[in-house]
């Protein structure tokens, strides 16, 4: 923000005042990593270097000042001998040396811009990221691993997961507009550091299989042969009979079995296999074998108090303040004209009050309140309209459009009525050409209805204060956790905009991570002893419709393909981290904005975890049994359960080799099974982590004849 505000500076192209700073941060950052001795060349763990990110997907807007731009911090980089490579990202003009790469869901058709340069794919998304109003989006992981595996199939060198491990906009550090406070971008690892099965452990699986081929990866390129109709197979030899194969379909509906070097393998539709000696499958991205980890709201009914600790905050301990509509002490400015709200704030609060007056007076032989029409436009994010003082409309955009407008009918008063607005930013835009300049707050009101004339306030004067008022007090600090401007009555008072609420709470036991719940409030900001935990809006609910709950992973994926919790908060679990907390007594302060219920708001933390896994007698065995020359040491496949760190497997609900029906979380037995619970109780209970053979020898056959499987389910905690 604050290179924003340098006279004459223009963003990512080719000006002098952008240029000097954008080399002076280069050079700090490289000598950085110099000093500590981190680059590969020095003994350190960094091989690669980049310079810009994503420019080539805006550049045209900035015509050839962005053509000489790349050329300059090229040549810039390169400048600093960083003795690593140099990429850009989505950057097809990237000048030599510097590597162009690829970001998005799929970069197997992906090609540099010479032949001298690897291709790399620099960002692929794991998922999506969150946005207030929005459903929450995930990428089956099936899809995920077709993606990665096409990738190296095709002749891929390197290949970075965006997000792997998810994380939290803490603060009000979240980008814009409306990205929520969790990034957890259904990542492998998730926001908390839980492992997400069956994502986790499905791409651990992968790139056990894709490291197996490694050998023949480096030492030729592909060569592509046609199965059929959306069927090839890419190989990569050594010698003419030393060989490993990625056989794909990429038919997005159907299945189909090919012959490939004498041999028959089934390809399910929108798949790979890997053959790491030309003959033998060991992993097939569409087969997911891994576990499957339970989210509590998916878990058995039984196993929710087992699994999660959930603490109320004692309603009696809660203190308030409410603030006052509009500007108040000496703080306020007066302009003509509607003023732009990031220019005015500079970023030092999301709040800008425009504070004005509508005269009713004798000429308009007004003299008893009228209805009239209060018309306002904003260029985003939201806002809240006070008329004497009184709420009369919230109005809001939404990420992929922030701009909105309000139209509310209101009631005036002969005389002089007070306009009160508070104008909201959530987030900075942060992507997109020009992106620096996209301005926000109010730009347009008008009062329509009165008896002779429109009121246009745009160009009235107008009274500003950057802030609220509990933000000049510093009611967040934990210094004024005892002053007397909080106020402590008999009953927490709900539903009231513009009021802080404090509380003190002890920490759960433990060391695991912890969520604040606030489902019952409305939109705000909360801080834990002194410390953002980020903005929160449960008040805003997403579109009911969209979401599915099996989403087919077959087909190409985007952002808006899979969707869940249609009709809900985009998020109402917040992350505290335990690093933040006293062993005592810890400080709760919220700023709400629109109004909800603090009496209801608990602290979460994770006491166990529900695991199952299903798996079939013609699964192949695990990829970590393959050895070369040898091949797999195990012959059948394996039931691999394993706890987050820190729990053990403490029982075993279900068990069934035969026929069962259902899926995690609710299975029942089939017609034909053998109760195995007692066999894996026996080689998993009290463990971290087991694997059980699956195979007639080691549980029975129950249903000769027919193929078996497995289901079983299982509970970990501490």
């Amino acid at each position: 923000m604050w290179l924003h505000f340098i006279p004459g500076i223009q963003f990512r192209t080719s000006n002098n005042l952008f240029k000097n700073e954008m080399k002076r941060f280069l050079e700090k950052i490289v000598n950085l990593m110099k000093d500590e001795k981190l680059f590969a060349s020095q003994g350190g763990p960094i091989i690669l270097a980049q310079v810009e990110n994503e420019y080539g997907n805006v550049e045209g807007a900035y015509g050839v000042g962005g053509e000489k731009y790349v050329k300059w911090a090229a040549k810039t980089a390169v400048s600093l001998n960083t003795t690593v490579p140099w990429v850009m990202c989505s950057q097809s003009d990237a000048p030599d040396p510097i590597i162009n790469t690829c970001n998005g869901f799929y970069c197997d058709g992906f090609t540099p811009n010479s032949k001298s340069k690897p291709p790399m794919w620099t960002e692929n998304y794991s998922g999506w990221f969150l946005s207030f109003g929005y459903p929450i989006p995930y990428r089956p992981v099936e899809d995920l691993a077709f993606a990665v595996a096409r990738f190296f199939e095709q002749g891929g060198t390197f290949q970075n997961y965006y997000m792997y491990f998810g994380g939290t906009n803490f603060g009000r550090t979240a980008g814009g507009p409306l990205i929520a406070t969790s990034y957890d971008y259904d990542a492998p690892l998730d926001e908390y550091g839980f492992l997400r099965q069956p994502k986790w452990g499905h791409l651990r699986d992968l790139h056990i299989a894709i490291k197996l081929c490694e050998d023949y990866l480096v030492e030729a390129d592909p060569i592509r042969v046609s199965l059929g109709v959306n069927l090839e197979a890419h190989v990569y030899y050594k010698t003419s009979n030393d060989c490993a194969a990625f056989l794909a379909n990429v038919d997005s509906k159907l299945a189909a079995t090919v012959t490939f070097n004498g041999n028959s393998y089934f390809l399910p539709a929108w798949s790979v296999s890997i053959l790491p000696d030309c003959r033998t499958v060991v992993f097939n991205t569409a087969k997911v074998t891994s576990q499957k980890t339970l989210e509590v709201c998916d878990a058995s009914p039984a196993m929710d108090t087992v699994m999660v600790r959930q603490s109320y905050l004692d309603s009696s301990e809660w203190s308030w303040y409410e603030e006052k509509i509009g500007v108040c002490g000496n703080k306020s400015f007066v302009e003509s004209g509607l003023l732009e709200q990031i220019n005015t704030t500079k970023d030092t609060s999301d709040f800008l009050w425009y504070t004005t007056s509508i005269n009713i007076n004798d000429d308009m032989e007004i003299h008893k309140p009228i209805e009239a029409s209060l018309k306002i436009s904003s260029l985003g994010h939201a806002a809240m309209v006070f008329v004497n003082k009184k709420p009369v409309g919230f109005g809001y955009g939404i990420h992929d459009g922030a701009s909105f407008a309000l139209n509310k009918k209101i009631s005036l008063n002969p005389g002089t009525n007070a306009l009160d607005i508070l104008s909201m930013m959530i987030g900075l835009q942060n992507y997109g050409p020009w992106f620096d300049i996209q301005g926000a707050g109010i730009d347009s009101v008008n009062v329509t209805g009165l008896k002779k004339h429109t009121e246009h306030l745009s160009s009235a004067k107008w009274t500003y204060q950057v802030g609220t008022e509990g933000e000049y007090l510093g009611l967040q600090e934990p210094d004024l956790a005892n002053s007397s401007l909080w106020y402590k009555g008999n009953a927490v008072p709900v539903n009231h905009s513009l009021i802080w609420y404090k509380t003190i709470f002890v920490a759960p036991e433990g060391s695991g991570p912890l969520s604040l719940n606030l489902a019952t409030m409305g939109k705000g900001q909360a801080w834990v002893n002194g410390q953002s935990i980020g903005r929160y809006w449960p008040a805003y609910i997403s579109p009911t419709t969209g979401c599915t709950d099996n989403c087919d992973y077959r087909g190409s994926y985007n952002a808006w393909k899979c969707l869940k919790k249609c009709g809900q908060p985009a998020q109402t679990l917040y992350h505290i981290p335990r690093t933040w907390l006293n062993a005592g007594k810890n400080l709760l302060v919220l700023h709400e904005e629109l109004g909800g219920d603090p009496s209801k708001i608990s602290i979460i933390t994770r006491a166990g975890q529900e695991i199952c896994t299903t798996l079939s007698e013609d699964d192949l065995p695990p990829a970590d049994t393959w050895e070369p020359e040898i091949g797999f040491t195990s012959e059948v496949p394996h039931a691999r359960l394993t706890c987050d760190e820190g729990w053990h497997i403490a029982s075993i609900s279900f068990a069934i080799f035969g026929d069962f029906k259902g899926e995690c979380g609710a299975f029942t037995p089939g017609s034909c099974y053998f109760n195995v619970a007692s066999k894996f109780e026996k080689a998993c209970v009290g463990k971290q982590g087991c694997s059980v053979p699956i195979s007639t020898t080691n549980l029975g056959d129950p249903c000769p004849g027919m193929l078996k499987s497995l289901a079983v389910q299982a509970l970990c905690n501490s």
